[in-house]
């Protein structure tokens, strides 16, 4: 178990059992579809383990949480607006040296009847969150817990989801939350 969002409630915190949501780990730099990368400003970090495959995004490749991947507009949304400031609460169960959360929306065009994929989100996070200092041996990188995070919201319309990606600098995963939108 390593954490999930909670606020707002990401897919998983919605539709898993209870510390479920906890474990949806797998290879950071999303949207990277390899592992072994390195990190580009912290060569010192763990390289990354494989990320997960298109159409398995939701559910960080983990059998348990399959039904996360199911395509379509009938999971619960959260209401917002183009522009709107939006408050994401991460709680984390495990202590990690945090390298980055990264925050990717589905492009205006992507369709909710398809698996998502990285070719439905955009290529580059709308908002990120760094902490620098290296090497990751050295420091202590956290967060702290719960952790929250406030972003702009991009122009949008209609059913959305948005990826928060939470990266470890000392090992080779990250952890995966989708949360669903409906821009008003």
């Amino acid at each position: 178990m390593h954490g999930a969002v909670s606020f707002p409630a990401s897919r998983a915190r919605l539709h898993l059992e209870n510390g479920q949501a906890d474990g949806l780990d797998a290879g950071k730099f999303f949207p990277a579809p390899v592992g072994g990368l390195t990190d580009p400003i912290a060569p010192d970090d763990v390289p990354n383990a494989q990320p997960p495959a298109d159409g398995k995004i939701a559910s960080a490749g983990k059998d348990f949480a399959a039904s996360l991947d199911a395509p379509g507009s009938n999971w619960k949304k959260h209401m917002v607006m183009s522009g709107q400031d939006l408050q994401i609460t991460w709680e984390l169960r495990t202590e990690h040296k945090t390298r980055r959360f990264n925050y990717f929306l589905t492009k205006s065009d992507w369709d909710p009847d398809r698996h998502l994929a990285r070719a439905q989100f955009e290529p580059e996070p709308f908002h990120s969150v760094r902490l620098t200092e290296q090497p990751y041996s050295k420091h202590e990188l956290s967060p702290g817990n719960p952790v929250t995070h406030t972003m702009r919201l991009p122009e949008r319309s209609g059913h959305q989801t948005l990826l928060a990606v939470w990266e470890a600098a000392d090992t080779g995963n990250a952890i995966y939350q989708v949360i669903d939108l409906e821009y008003a």
